[in-house]
């Protein structure tokens, strides 16, 4: 996703000159071709992500487009307050770009698990919320996200994340994706963990169980519709996300179910049940210690339905 963000930004660059790159003292190698080809539009703050996001409302406020790019949970809780005051509250074109989404930052701990950068970026008017599934979404978002007229927050795993599309298809803002038909219980995921949803999909249809799969690229504003017809037609609904399910996508799909009166609805949260990312290791140790694995999200859709 990372690649297919900056490569994105980069064509935009070509296009727009209010195209800004901001970086917290990362993105080393990666920004190479941005950097020789627009060196005024590259700016390196240190490790300093606060005082980036100022810069970047200060910069915004001239007409510029910058898009602010570090580790997802430094930029949403460490620049929290910058990001309230100086870019949402100001309603600032700021484009916040996390990299290292849930606990894809697997061998560095805790401190670099981005676990509740959704809920914040939640909570702030105005903000919009990109959390794509693939390079190919995480192109469509950093397009999108240029196209909007105010703050946005791009939660983006780092490179190599395997592909859920195979071509293209039509991304729209705020309209989430059906990727596989199903009538018994409908998942809805969003973000890099699609690619095992994906899988525990196929073993549940060996199981004979036929499950909907949704993806949600767009955490805020959220497709209602998507979700109420899925409870209206399958009538159990688990939602997997790699954050915790306080005030994530989880929470997200609940208020929508219950502010519709749609009971009875069976439904389940999967995700970090008000604790840290356990554990060390690979990504794939800790989907697996964290409970975010194939086999322990077909266990949750077994006991849901």
């Amino acid at each position: 996703m990372r690649d297919a963000y900056i490569a994105a930004l980069y064509d935009l660059a070509k296009d727009d000159s209010r195209i800004l790159a901001l970086v917290a003292d990362n993105g080393a190698v990666v920004y190479d071709k941005y950097r020789q080809d627009f060196p005024g539009r590259f700016l390196n703050f240190g490790i300093s992500e606060a005082n980036m996001v100022s810069v970047a409302a200060g910069l915004a406020s001239c007409g510029k487009v910058p898009f602010a790019y570090t580790i997802s949970c430094f930029i949403t809780m460490r620049a929290f307050e910058q990001v309230r005051n100086d870019v949402c509250l100001q309603k600032m074109n700021v484009k916040l770009v996390g990299i290292g989404a849930g606990f894809v930052y697997s061998n560095l701990g805790p401190t670099h698990h981005a676990i509740k950068d959704i809920a914040l970026m939640r909570t702030l008017p105005d903000m919009t919320i990109f959390s794509p599934a693939d390079p190919l979404e995480a192109r469509y978002a950093t397009i999108a996200a240029a196209e909007i007229n105010g703050p946005a927050y791009l939660r983006l795993s780092t490179g190599g994340t395997p592909k859920v599309y195979e071509q293209d298809y039509e991304f729209k803002l705020g309209r989430g994706v059906t990727l596989k038909e199903g009538s018994d219980v409908a998942i809805i995921a969003t973000g890099g963990i699609l690619h095992e949803v994906l899988q525990a999909q196929e073993e549940l249809k060996k199981m004979g169980i036929s499950a909907r799969l949704i993806n949600i690229h767009t955490v805020k504003p959220l497709d209602e519709e998507i979700i109420l017809k899925a409870a209206d037609e399958t009538g159990a609904i688990l939602t997997v996300e790699e954050h915790s399910i306080f005030g994530g996508l989880g929470s997200a799909a609940a208020e929508v179910i219950a502010e519709n009166n749609k009971a009875p609805v069976k439904f389940k949260r999967l995700g970090l049940n008000g604790v840290f990312a356990q554990g060390y290791g690979s990504y794939q140790d800790m989907k697996e210690m964290n409970g975010l694995s194939k086999k322990h999200i077909v266990k949750a859709v077994k006991e849901l339905i």
